[in-house]
């Protein structure tokens, strides 16, 4: 059963509400796709604002406009590398073109989203010492290109003849949405819009992030995103720079969850770290109660020492099963809607 937490993408999926890129695509704007970027990031605002004329240009395509210009110096992420990518040059996450690493119908994910269409990118931008995804997120080379017409048209196949709606009912073979994950999606956000635009299909899209992105990236996403599936893996700055290489996370996080859920519907997913109940669990649970309106949450107890993290005495163990109920006690208290 959904909530009301997720009531516009049960719309959605039940035909009586339109994905919100696809609203996107058919607001036309009055612009010289050719402007200046600055000149161009104007027009995006005043459209948000509901201020702008109706011209020859779809809202999706200045975005996707934009999101290469953001492209070509990088500053998709907070690291703001400036890497010229389109030149050939790879920034922090190593990542050039959009790599894919696997795509499926994935039936693993949080019950309202199964089953979800699930594109997985190579490359991310963070470096968690304990990445369960580790053998993509280091290697931005891996996987295949995928032109994004041909992405668009495996997007259409997977949404089936009957979208599934709130009680489960429907069609059992299609995607209830398309899930953009890693990895990091964000490195590959100018190849997502191109996609939509290629793409009819009326699918939720579910951006599966760290949200470790720049308030531009956001600003592109508001219209495209129906549901954040997020991150909020620290509840301190020491233990994400230690183990995610992650500088200023606590700030960036948080204010991007909060620009997200102005514009979208929201499951914060937090993956508890043995050891790091008091550090990272309760403040950062503490700071969704206190922040976030109508998101469900998800507090997860998957945590297997991957990758590096046998370097790290502090992770190198399995989460103890005390830990992890202490964690959803502290969900609980705090009046937090879980996944179940």
């Amino acid at each position: 059963m959904g909530s009301g937490a997720l009531d516009r993408y049960y719309s959605i999926l039940d035909g009586e509400a339109s994905a919100r890129y696809l609203s996107t695509k058919a607001t036309k704007v009055a612009v010289d796709i050719s402007a200046p970027t600055d000149e161009l990031w104007r027009v995006h605002a005043d459209v948000l604002r509901g201020v702008s004329e109706e011209g020859a240009v779809d809202m999706l395509e200045l975005k996707t406009e934009l999101a290469r210009r953001l492209h070509s110096e990088c500053e998709i992420c907070e690291r703001r590398c400036r890497a010229r990518r389109s030149e050939g040059e790879a920034g922090h996450c190593g990542v050039l073109e959009a790599r894919v690493t696997d795509e499926f119908l994935h039936m693993g994910e949080e019950p309202d989203l199964i089953p979800s269409y699930t594109v997985f990118f190579a490359g991310c931008t963070f470096e968690c010492v304990y990445c369960q995804n580790w053998d993509i997120s280091t290697n931005p080379r891996s996987g295949m290109v995928i032109p994004s017409l041909d992405m668009a048209q495996m997007i259409e196949r997977r949404m089936g003849s009957v979208s599934i709606g709130r009680l489960g009912r429907g069609c059992t073979t299609g995607a209830r949405n398309v899930n953009w994950v890693g990895g990091d999606p964000s490195s590959n956000l100018l190849y997502i819009l191109q996609t939509l635009r290629e793409c009819e299909a009326n699918l939720p899209q579910v951006w599966n992030s760290n949200m470790y992105l720049t308030k531009e990236s956001m600003a592109l996403l508001e219209g495209v995103v129906d549901v954040y599936l997020t991150d909020l893996k620290y509840g301190n700055d020491a233990c994400a720079s230690r183990l995610s290489n992650a500088p200023d996370y606590m700030r960036i996080v948080t204010r991007n969850h909060l620009l997200g859920r102005t514009h979208a519907e929201m499951i914060v997913r937090h993956l508890v770290l043995p050891g790091h109940v008091e550090c990272c669990t309760r403040p950062a649970l503490t700071w969704i109660a206190s922040n976030l309106k109508d998101v469900k949450v998800n507090v997860m107890a998957q945590y297997r020492p991957e990758h590096r993290s046998r370097d790290y005495p502090d992770i190198s163990r399995r989460l103890l099963p005390s830990e992890f109920e202490e964690a959803v006690e502290i969900a609980r208290t705090l009046g937090l809607e879980l996944v179940e």
